[in-house]
């Protein structure tokens, strides 16, 4: 997290909304051969609850029940030129960004726990694809499904420690902000361009 008190994004509600929106991080972790990531995608099981998964022959796979892990979520980001501001000098580049941090302790699912975590994982994802046809794994064939569940290993993490970031300008003035707002979106960041006109 950032450690200027104007940047910290403290509302677990906003948070949680999203890391569901995005739906895919970076999971860190200790190993006995040095810290290891994981990039996956994830759901939240319930409020403070989330689910993941990994492919059974990544090395990180055998070290995780039990440990302490580390989700983290990158939303937009983008450069932001001094020349934006329009001060006249006096500013520094940066890079503004949303992110958030969640800690906790991984714990293996079993299987039934895996299988409906990826149903709810790709409901999560399949509805925001109508009016298409929701995908599931009623779909598949049930060998093939059998052999998939047992090509991956899965976690849920009960959430202990959150921590969020939107460094958006916030510790500047608005108009100098909305003109870094500007120049940001014109350089083709309009994500993160919308985040600084809207901070809050």
């Amino acid at each position: 997290m950032h450690p200027n008190p104007s940047f910290r994004w403290e509302d677990r509600a906003a948070m949680r909304d999203f890391v569901r929106e995005i739906g895919f991080g970076a999971l860190f972790a200790p190993t006995p051969d040095g810290p290891r990531v994981a990039h996956v995608p994830v759901v939240w099981l319930d409020d403070e609850t989330i689910g993941l998964h990994v492919s059974r022959g990544n090395g990180i796979a055998r070290h995780l029940d039990g440990a302490t892990g580390l989700f983290t979520v990158l939303g937009p980001d983008g450069y932001v030129s001094p020349d934006w501001y329009g001060t006249g000098g006096g500013e520094v580049p940066t890079w503004n960004y949303v992110a958030v941090e969640l800690e906790g302790t991984m714990r293996r699912m079993d299987r039934d726990a895996l299988a409906a975590m990826i149903d709810a994982l790709s409901h999560e994802q399949e509805r925001r694809l109508a009016p298409k046809p929701e995908w599931t794994t009623a779909k598949m064939d049930a060998l093939r499904l059998d052999q998939m569940l047992g090509a991956i290993v899965g976690f849920r993490m009960e959430v202990t420690a959150w921590r969020g970031t939107r460094k958006l300008g916030q510790n500047k003035p608005e108009a100098v902000r909305l003109a870094a707002a500007d120049g940001v979106e014109a350089n083709g960041r309009r994500a993160i361009a919308h985040w600084m006109r809207n901070p809050e």
